[in-house]
């Protein structure tokens, strides 16, 4: 998010906890994107918001309260404001209990535990959700389209067009058995908490095959989940550095070093097997 809409957005999630007789007196930038991850002090609330429009935040409160309910490990709403999503000035704004970061960060082990928990729970659930198709598509659409990619190479194009396709071609013949999944449940959507690991932004959760989820993991964690098929996670983690890929070329995009992360993803999936994780990419990259 750019700073001159970080600042809008910041004074629009104070009003609202104001509004909401919280006591706030200032903002912590946790994270910015695509949407902005705030700490609000001193009433320590986790608050997230993003521009009206770009956004599925009811469908991520409803199934977050959903989740709670049988035991998922997913951070909890603010426990002091009605459960709901807030609008002000352009802004829709979502508040969420606040957990002090502990340390060492999630051990794999504990991070297996808690994905494996996450997934039993949300086979106990029943929303209408996207496939993880949808998501392919989505990418596809930014790559066929110039003007949503004008940086993208022509080869590189052609290239990643016929990588989606071929990749989602090799998973959909494969059957696998699909339930509803996180998405997108790599480290940075993650919280470490003296209450075990807690999954966050819940709106890119759809159906698929656990791998799919799994592909966004550390290698790590992956060898303490069990029954993984390892073929399909090796096709789901290609699928999923592709798609990252075309989004780093999306205009707009607003990922930090986004497009330099996009090159690097680009090179990744031109030099072919052993497919890295996204946490090895983030290194790579903070090494350059």
């Amino acid at each position: 998010m750019e700073m001159s809409n970080v600042t809008r957005a910041m004074a629009a999630v104070t009003s609202v906890a104001a509004s909401l007789g919280l006591p706030v007196s200032g903002a912590i930038v946790l994270h910015n994107s695509n949407k902005l991850a705030l700490r609000l002090t001193p009433c320590n609330v986790f608050a997230r918001v993003a521009p009206v429009g770009q956004e599925v935040a009811q469908f991520e409160v409803e199934l977050a309260q959903r989740l709670a309910e049988v035991g998922c490990p997913v951070c909890p709403l603010e426990p002091r404001a009605d459960p709901g999503v807030y609008t002000r000035d352009g802004f829709t704004v979502t508040l969420w209990t606040y957990y002090e970061p502990v340390t060492p960060h999630t051990s794999p082990v504990d991070y297996a535990k808690a994905l494996e928990l996450l997934h039993v729970g949300m086979r106990k659930v029943d929303v209408p959700s996207p496939r993880f198709t949808d998501r392919i598509t989505e990418a596809e659409e930014v790559v066929a389209d110039p003007d949503r990619s004008p940086e993208l190479a022509d080869a590189d194009r052609v290239f990643l067009s016929g990588r989606l396709a071929s990749v989602r071609q090799a998973i959909g013949e494969r059957g696998a058995v699909e339930q509803l999944l996180h998405g997108e449940p790599h480290p940075g959507n993650v919280l470490s908490t003296k209450n075990g690991p807690l999954f966050i932004d819940l709106e890119t959760c759809c159906r698929g095959p656990v791998e799919f989820d799994l592909a966004h993991v550390p290698e790590a964690v992956c060898e303490h989940y069990p029954n993984i098929d390892q073929g399909l996670l090796d096709e789901c983690r290609q699928l999923v550095l592709a798609m990252v890929a075309a989004w780093r070329w999306e205009l707009g995009d607003e990922f930090p070093n986004g497009r330099l992360f996009g090159e690097e993803l680009l090179r990744a999936l031109h030099d072919g097997s052993p497919w890295p994780t996204l946490d090895t990419m983030n290194k790579r990259l903070g090494g350059l």
